[in-house]
């Protein structure tokens, strides 16, 4: 069931890829077939729709401050855990002191 989902949503992907490349193709004609003249204007609508779509496209790709903020707080307390246990540390390599008793045979 959960590859059947998966297939089906990497050919919708696709197809929205398809798509997206037929209209670049089709601009790209179009600004060929157009006069000096529009051809600018056609160029500076293009540069200023990018311009908005770019910001927009980088502010939902932005992480959002309480975002970072949890992700700080979830990485200090990782980090003091780790201090809390019981370790011996020799240089950069820290050995639990569970590892210090007698090992039993397999």
């Amino acid at each position: 069931m959960a590859r059947a989902a998966r297939k089906e949503e990497a050919g919708v992907i696709q197809k929205v890829l398809a798509v997206i490349g037929l209209v670049v193709c089709l601009a790209m004609l179009l600004r060929m077939v157009v006069a000096p003249r529009r051809r600018q204007a056609f160029d500076a609508a293009l540069r200023r729709a990018s311009q908005g779509t770019g910001e927009r496209v980088r502010r939902l790709l932005r992480w959002r401050p309480t975002a970072r903020k949890n992700a700080a707080r979830a990485a200090e307390e990782a980090i003091e855990r780790a201090r809390r246990q019981a370790v011996d540390r020799e240089g950069n390599v820290y050995r639990p002191k569970s590892f210090k008793g007698p090992r039993k045979p397999h």
